[in-house]
């Protein structure tokens, strides 16, 4: 989806909607604009047959017509992105605060090491040793839930690892050493004392090695 990935990292705020020209509708936030002469709303609605437009969405299109509506559209969110958010590192609030922590207790920077920018890595700036990975992963590759969430790994001692995946919200390390490493979700399930705890015991690793 185009909204999900253009607002990926963003926090609507409120104030800012409204200045825009948001107005409250019950529970939702509604803006209108005219597009190429024809009133879309919300999903792209075509107006005169009140039947949803789709084909703006596909990425390549057959048709100046079709690419016209996406352009536009892309530039509208942009835009709405910028006058009515604010930009974080990473998608979720507990993402953004452990990233805070980590600035203000080691003076780490997450490192995108890859083309995009889902994953980052927190390294010891002192001998550049792994101790953290952010990633953004659907979560039915760790159990049955279909969603984009985001995780952390960490490493930690194998004995701690085995009770740990027993709670909610730790996992066997995803796409890492599964005996020295975790995962855990970043969607508040773990509050972030305990979080921090796991981190510090992983930064340790890198004193250690």
């Amino acid at each position: 989806m185009l909204e999900e990935e253009i607002f990926r990292k963003s926090e609507f705020i409120i104030d800012k909607c409204l200045k825009y020209g948001f107005r409250k509708e019950k529970d939702t936030y509604i803006y209108h604009k005219s597009i190429k002469n024809n009133t879309f709303e919300g999903k792209i609605i075509d107006k005169e047959t009140n039947e949803e437009y789709t084909s703006f969405r596909i990425e390549k299109q057959i048709g100046e017509f079709g690419s016209s509506i996406r352009n536009e559209f892309i530039i509208l969110l942009e835009n709405i992105k910028d006058k009515c958010t604010n930009q974080d590192d990473f998608m979720y609030p507990q993402a953004n605060r452990i990233n805070k922590w980590i600035h203000t207790k080691y003076g780490d920077n997450p490192e995108y090491l890859w083309e995009d920018d889902k994953n980052a890595v927190f390294r010891n700036k002192d001998n550049k040793k792994w101790y953290g990975i952010i990633m953004t992963i659907n979560q039915n590759k760790l159990d049955k839930q279909n969603r984009m969430i985001e995780v952390m790994n960490v490493k930690l001692p194998p004995e701690e690892i085995d009770e740990l995946v027993k709670k909610e919200g730790y996992y066997r390390a995803y796409h890492m050493n599964k005996k020295h490493w975790i995962t855990f979700r970043l969607d508040d399930t773990i509050d972030d004392t305990e979080l921090h705890k796991r981190i510090e015991k992983s930064y340790q690793y890198t004193v250690k090695e």
